[in-house]
């Protein structure tokens, strides 16, 4: 054979690859039966119906309206065919095949009409005009096969590549009837074609039938053959090394191959990848030969640094193949490798992502190959952050869950309202062995998952590398611009254009993997700077913000003009600024995430080891920069203090400039947390609760199977029949639940939201004790911080207890006083922030442990929140503040120690983890503040109690006004149904009425002296003003046969809380501290006002105690019972008395003139007047002064 030299290998070449290629006529056999174009993609130009999101590539599409359809370009009359759906969403669609004379609208879709058939797996049917119950539920990354054959007439749809059964049969054929592919889809909905432009994943080939269904778009077979032959000169020259000595050739192992030293070797290479360069950009070849060559290479197991020959092959692409050849090849591998992860099956263990994963971090490793893809991929072709998802399966048996915990356990212990009161002392010893096998299967699934997490976190320490300089801008750096421009999309496209951002599901999975790595390259940097100084956390516990505020203060206007452009229109919810009547400075604000966006840089993040505050001429040097600008240094800074983000000292030389990147970063997760990820962790509680409700059920079937009676085999045979459904729905539910905790609620997942908690408090305080740099704080870091520990108290329990958090007692501490000084903090001008901190500090004060936390602040807080609690309720929200206060004294009230209402008892809450209904855990550490302030303070307490009493007799007359209405509704013959929201304003408006009775008894229990003691200026007119509701309020409640009565006894939905105990134990409350609990001379003088009152009946004190009512069949509400002896005897004694001293008061009752006008005026009305309004009532002249008025004596 003629010796083959480097001349003349090209042609050597062309001759091989041209061996066994079909020939233009076996290609033209495989298109039979089939008519359109290749590439087959979607008709975007005429086969659509509706409003649709259609790809570039022209094979995804997102539904935009009601009920979207579309169909391929291609159809097929004859044959047996078949394309692959990529599932992305699991909603509303209808997947399968039509014909050209289908017509659908936005009601009707692809399976709606007689010539069109679908599988929809959201409803689990199959549709063909009418429908019925076929196949699974799919979920998102499921992948549905579509499968016609027009030889027989059926079509049939797979699951993941197992058969579903066939679907129908005898479809329409014969002359001018071609099926098109085609969908149906609802809002937001999203999927992926594929026709054939890449490999099927599951091709499906019936057993004994050797041809198979193909697919509607041809395989490049000819370049396939090609690809196929090259790589294996590829490989067959790698394994080959010339022994120059002896002159021949030696066989080596190609794994052990190196670019450098052989340049004979390279120039056959260069030959070979002059025909394999062009093939490698098409991406049915990289999928089908390339992906599977890598993944080969990683088949051996071990560590990704262990295979060297990725990382050469890499070096050989970026030498021997045109730029765009290899940016081509490496954009289709990472998409190719992304698909293949996301629309993996769940198996045992989870081998499919791992294997996909490796090769990811493999190909990461390689630096060029790094960088071309976080310039150019990640972020910007590859929307979702998929890579870092681990998705939940529906389908517990097809996950292998069912291998992995063979027993299943849930708990069986419940209290009267429904809530677990698991203790090791009450389970049996069956119940023992089942929880513990239970616990050792759930952490077999743990630890199978935690490799996917550990392989996800390689990946994104990759790209938060900062050292690998040498070839241009550090990894890091190009990823912190990218993650800006992430967030900037997901916070700005919220709630305009939904299809657009990051689902929810990644985003939790991203967040945690994003804290974990950043924490690690923070350790590792400190590990290699010896003088930086490090802590159990350093990054969540060093809170400086090195920025002089006087540098804040002389911005320039122009700066602020900059940003007021595009400000107010364009801000996502919860990126204002606390201080929003100062907008923040350009040079503050994120550049790629745009002004708009108004969040806070590692300016404000503040998390560095503390340094000493900055004298007059250590300012921060100030620099704008537009996003493409930004380098390095511009982030990082090379002189110690010039950098965007946070300044040094210059004779502080020793921190690492790099950790500022970092901060930035931890900036961004703080606003990640802010978007999504808490809503979706709220979400996911469902499966929890889902467990809860079944378990009720199967101890409630249990307890009744063990009561039928042995003469009724039928109902004992319904109830165990129920007993196996919701037995079985158990065991489904318990493994995903495994599953669930294990990948969100684990407890290092919760140790990441604790840190996440720990960062927003530092910065908060220190932005706070900043000063003026508290009025450029995001509002989403309050956001965040009372979230996070929302999350930890109500999300990750049972499984994980917040108690066992390191220094959760401080941590509870310094986020009560937060609470406590900024939930009336005139800084904070945003309404929906300062509700959210209301609500939060409301909620904070019912539970005891975070009580505690808020008693132990230092006493000037505490005193400073009271203070700002007993301010006037008049212009500004004050059903809040009057909740919080209510909880402080709930406990210590009247008949003021249920959880629940009495006559709500028997029925089981919707939530009963709501703070509502948690124990009462009054504070007395607080009410003495509350003492203390009104009692020293004469004016702020008269204001204040003035308030509350205005705001009872508004919530009362509504209150009244709005049962008047539901009665007149309910009597009328027409079948007229109350609004709900109607409803619900009532018994809010009762509610409200009840919590400020109960002020009010707080009020009159804590400082009596307040209504007794006269000689305060406006004690007399409080207590007057007191009786005179106090007596409405009872002639309302206790009148014979009255409005009250016929509505409670309406029992109409959404007026539970509406009854006679709570609101008349309210009353019965302040009475008895009046009447009894006071010295002789303040019980005389209550007595006398109560009894002066013209409302004032004897009738409603006879109601109190149980008498009268006789006509009522049902049992009379009464408080004989409950009241001391000694309370009766005193109620009965002055209401025998009550007409003598109504005269008597009525006859002295004194005249008073006001100046400057001298109108007249009953003393008690003039000064009531005056509490609320200064003009005069006759002439709404200004009032001066109040003088006694005397008649002139009669001659």
């Amino acid at each position: 054979r003629k010796p083959l030299g480097f001349q003349d290998l090209g042609s050597h070449l062309e001759r091989l690859l041209s061996e066994g290629e079909p020939t233009e006529d076996s290609r033209g056999k495989a298109t039979e039966g089939r008519l359109g174009p290749q590439p087959v993609v979607l008709d975007h130009t005429s086969g659509f119906e509706g409003l649709l999101f259609v790809d570039d590539d022209l094979l995804g599409v997102i539904g935009h309206s009601n009920f979207s359809s579309i169909r391929a370009t291609t159809c097929v009359y004859k044959g047996k065919w078949a394309y692959e759906v990529l599932i992305s969403s699991q909603g509303l669609m209808q997947i399968g095949w039509c014909t050209l004379n289908c017509r659908f609208n936005q009601e009707e879709g692809v399976g709606d009409t007689p010539d069109s058939y679908a599988y929809d797996g959201n409803r689990v049917r199959k549709w063909n005009v009418t429908t019925t119950n076929y196949g699974k539920s799919w979920a998102a990354g499921d992948i549905v096969s579509c499968l016609i054959d027009l030889d027989e007439g059926t079509i049939t749809f797979c699951l993941n590549g197992q058969s579903l059964g066939t679907a129908f049969i005898n479809i329409k054929m014969g002359p001018g009837v071609a099926y098109f592919p085609a969908i149906s889809l609802s809002f937001k909905e999203s999927v992926a074609f594929n026709f054939g432009s890449r490999p099927l994943r599951y091709p499906f080939q019936p057993t004994g039938d050797t041809r198979g269904y193909l697919p509607l778009q041809n395989p490049p077979t000819a370049d396939l053959m090609k690809a196929h032959k090259l790589l294996g000169y590829i490989k067959n020259v790698l394994s080959t090394s010339i022994d120059t000595q002896e002159e021949r050739l030696v066989d080596r192992d190609c794994a052990v191959w190196r670019l450098h030293g052989e340049p004979t070797v390279l120039i056959t290479l260069a030959h070979v990848f002059n025909h394999f360069a062009p093939l490698m950009c098409k991406v049915y070849l990289v999928e089908d030969v390339l992906m599977n060559f890598l993944l080969g290479i990683l088949e051996g197991g071990g560590s990704v640094n262990e295979h060297p020959l990725i990382q050469q092959l890499l070096d050989l692409f970026w030498l021997l193949m045109e730029d765009h050849e290899v940016n081509e090849c490496l954009k289709q591998l990472m998409m190719s490798l992304l698909r293949a992860y996301r629309f993996s099956p769940i198996i045992p263990d989870l081998g499919f992502q791992i294997h996909y994963l490796r090769l990811t971090t493999a190909i990461l490793h390689h630096e060029k190959s790094r960088k071309y893809l976080l310039n150019n991929i990640t972020f910007d072709v590859l929307r979702s952050v998929v890579f870092f998802y681990i998705k939940t399966p529906l389908r517990v048996r097809e996950a292998g869950l069912e291998e992995l915990i063979p027993t299943t356990w849930w708990p069986t212990h419940f209290d009267k309202e429904g809530k677990d009161e698991w203790e090791p002392k009450d389970e049996s010893s069956d119940e023992r062995l089942r929880r513990r096998a239970y616990e050792r299967g759930c952490q077999r699934l743990k630890k199978r998952i935690e490799v996917v997490e550990e392989l996800q976190v390689q990946i994104l320490r990759l790209l938060l590398n900062n050292k690998d300089k040498a070839t241009g801008e550090a990894s890091r750096y190009i990823f912190l611009n990218k993650f800006r421009k992430f967030l900037q999309e997901n916070a700005s496209n919220r709630g305009q254009h939904p299809t657009a951002l990051c689902p929810p599901e990644y985003m939790v999975c991203f967040l945690h993997r994003l804290i974990t790595a950043v924490r690690l390259c923070w350790d590792e940097g400190n590990r290699k700077s010896p003088g930086s100084i490090s802590s159990e956390d350093d990054l969540a516990s060093k809170a400086n913000i090195i920025i002089d505020p006087a540098e804040i203060q002389a911005t320039s206007m122009d700066d602020l003009d900059e940003d007021e452009e595009s400000g107010a229109a364009q801000r996502p919810f919860g990126a204002a600024a606390m201080g929003g009547a100062l907008a923040r400075p350009s040079w503050l604000s994120s550049p790629t995430l745009g002004r708009a966006n108004r969040f806070l840089s590692t300016a404000a993040v503040s998390l560095m080891t503390p340094r000493r505050p900055l004298t007059q001429p250590e300012k921060v040097k100030v620099r704008t920069l537009a996003v493409e600008q930004r380098t390095e240094e511009d982030i990082e800074g090379s002189h110690g203090n010039d950098g965007l983000l946070l300044g040094r000292p210059l004779e502080e030389p020793d921190q690492s400039f790099a950790d500022k990147s970092l901060l930035e970063i931890v900036d961004g997760i703080v606003m990640m947390y802010n978007l999504s990820v808490h809503q979706q962790l709220g979400k996911m509680v469902v499966v929890s609760d889902d467990v809860h409700e079944y378990a009720v059920a199967l101890k409630d079937t249990e307890e009744k199977i063990a009561r039928c009676p042995a003469k009724r085999p039928d109902i004992q045979e319904e109830l165990q029949k129920s007993q196996k459904v919701f037995a079985e729905k158990l065991n489904h539910l318990s493994r995903r639940l495994a599953w669930i905790n294990a990948t969100i609620y684990s407890k290092e997942k919760m140790l990441d939201v604790y840190w996440l908690l720990c960062v927003c408090i530092r910065t908060i305080e220190h932005a706070d004790n900043t000063g003026s740099l508290f009025a450029f704080a995001p509002e989403f870091y309050l956001n965040v911080a009372m979230n996070a520990y929302s999350a930890l108290k109500n999300y990750f329990s049972p499984v994980n207890s917040m108690e066992e958090l390191p220094g959760y007692e401080e941590t509870l501490t310094q986020l009560a006083a937060i609470l406590a000084k900024h939930f009336a903090d005139p800084r904070i001008v945003g309404t929906d922030i300062k509700d959210s901190l209301m609500q939060a500090l409301a909620s904070y004060v019912c539970y005891p442990q975070s009580l505690r936390a808020v008693e132990r602040i230092p006493e000037e807080q505490r005193v400073a929140m009271m203070r700002n609690l007993l301010a006037p309720y008049e212009q500004r929200p004050w059903a809040q503040t009057n909740w919080i206060l209510v909880r402080l004294w709930r406990g210590c009230g009247f008949g003021y120690r249920y959880t629940r209402l009495p006559h709500l008892l028997k029925t089981k809450p919707e939530d009963a983890n709501l703070p509502s209904l948690q124990k009462p855990c009054p504070s007395l550490l607080l009410q003495r503040h509350m003492a203390e302030l009104l009692s020293m303070d004469k004016d702020m307490a008269a204001s204040f109690l003035n308030s509350v009493l205005n705001q009872l007799n508004w919530a009362f007359s509504e209150f009244i006004g709005m049962i008047q209405e539901i009665q007149q509704a309910a009597e009328r013959p027409e079948r007229n149904f109350v609004d709900t929201r109607q409803l619900k304003v009532c018994a809010t408006c009762f509610d409200l009425s009840v919590s400020l009775l109960r002020v009010l008894e707080m009020t009159v229990t804590l400082v009596p002296e307040i209504f007794l003691d006269w000689s305060r200026p406006s004690a007399e007119l409080l207590l007057r003003r007191l009786a005179q509701l106090l007596n409405q309020v009872l002639n309302r409640v206790t009148a014979e046969k009255n409005l009250f009565d016929r509505v409670v006894n309406l029992r109409l939905p959404g007026l539970e809380s509406v009854d006679h105990y709570p609101i008349l134990v309210a009353v019965t409350g302040i009475l008895v501290r009046i009447l009894v609990d006071g010295d002789r001379q303040g019980v005389s003088r209550a007595a006398s006002v109560l009894l002066s009152d013209p409302c004032f009946q004897l009738h409603s004190i006879q109601h109190l105690l149980g008498e009268g009512g006789e006509s009522s069949k049902r049992k009379h509400f009464s408080l004989h019972a409950s009241v001391t002896v000694i309370t009766v005897y005193y109620v009965f004694i002055l209401s025998g008395e009550h007409l003598t001293l109504r005269e008597e008061a009525a006859a002295s009752k004194p005249t008073c003139f006001v100046a400057p006008c001298s109108h007249k005026s009953c003393k008690a009305c003039i000064n009531q007047h005056l509490m609320n309004n200064k003009d005069c009532f006759f002439c709404k002249a200004t009032i001066t002064g109040v003088e006694d008025y005397s008649k002139p004596a009669a001659f």
